[in-house]
């Protein structure tokens, strides 16, 4: 809710606003940011989106009632990002859901910001040994750079099916019986290890 009146602040000031990520802008930052009219980026720095948490208690009414709610902060932190990016809410939506990491040119290439910074150079020395007009620098201080070849986004859900992917494609899928899995895998066995499927075939007796 911070976040919101700080982002409705910026929007309401009757002129120009840059807003500089110099380390991260993650979580509620990250809709702060989206209320630049223009929003630049260190290299170095990260961009974070994710969907809204938060902590209830009581019984299932009240659970249900945090659901709702939760529901509407991530429609209404979704407007703030498709009025920056013009991405559309269906994206937009499935990246907060992976918890989605954005390095400067992926944040430059969604639309999360408009320019990447670039170091000021230093400005020749007049005759008197002094250096030149110093809001000349800082305008020196923006500017796209050349174009990078790759850019990084990252997300755990996306980590984790691409490990099960290759698991699965490297081990199978069949789901062995339990009788095939005590026959081919002794009680005393710890030196071979064991397939994923064993594994898997496990966790679901654990779980049940």
């Amino acid at each position: 809710m911070a976040a919101a009146q700080i982002y409705n602040m910026l929007m309401d000031y009757p002129h120009n606003v840059t807003v500089k990520i110099d380390g991260i802008a993650a979580s509620a930052a990250s809709v702060i940011a989206m209320a630049g009219t223009k929003v630049l980026v260190s290299p170095v720095s990260m961009l974070m989106i994710h969907n809204p948490a938060t902590i209830a208690f009581g019984d299932h009414a009240e659970m249900q009632k945090a659901i709702a709610m939760l529901s509407e902060v991530k429609e209404s932190i979704i407007n703030a990002y498709v009025l920056k990016t013009g991405l559309s809410r269906a994206r937009l939506s499935h990246l907060m859901d992976a918890e989605t990491w954005m390095d400067a040119n992926k944040a430059v290439e969604l639309g999360f910001a408009d320019d990447i910074m670039v170091r000021a150079k230093a400005g020749p020395e007049d005759a008197a040994g002094e250096e030149t007009d110093p809001e000349k620098d800082e305008e020196e201080t923006t500017g796209k750079p050349p174009a990078a070849d790759t850019s990084m986004l990252f997300s755990r859900r996306a980590v984790n099916n691409a490990l099960l992917n290759k698991l699965e494609a490297k081990y199978g899928r069949e789901k062995p019986n339990t009788i095939q899995t005590q026959a081919k895998i002794p009680a005393d066995d710890t030196g071979t290890g064991r397939s994923v499927d064993v594994l898997m075939e496990r966790l679901h007796l654990l779980k049940n």
